[in-house]
């Protein structure tokens, strides 16, 4: 959600009591927007919860270095022995 949202939000909830409606509408309006606000950290929630989540499973990949083993000709096996 973006700022403006929650900035729109805090001025009709501080301009909601001086609009001149009636008591019973204007609960309604405050159990609404209440609602709304409910829904809005829910998805919040929710986001953060699927990207902590989604961040577990995004494991970095190991790989392990074998280091290479020089060959050894015939005729070093031969001295060897």
């Amino acid at each position: 959600m973006s700022h403006k949202k929650y900035v729109t939000m805090g001025v009709w909830i501080s301009i909601l009591p001086f609009l001149g409606f009636p008591s019973f509408i204007k609960n309604i309006l405050f159990i609404l927007t209440g609602l709304y606000l409910v829904y809005i950290g829910y998805k919040i929630y929710r986001k953060k919860e699927y990207d902590e989540q989604k961040k577990i499973k995004q494991t970095k990949t190991f790989s392990e270095v074998v280091p290479q083993q020089e060959e050894v000709s015939a005729e070093e096996k031969e001295e060897l022995a």
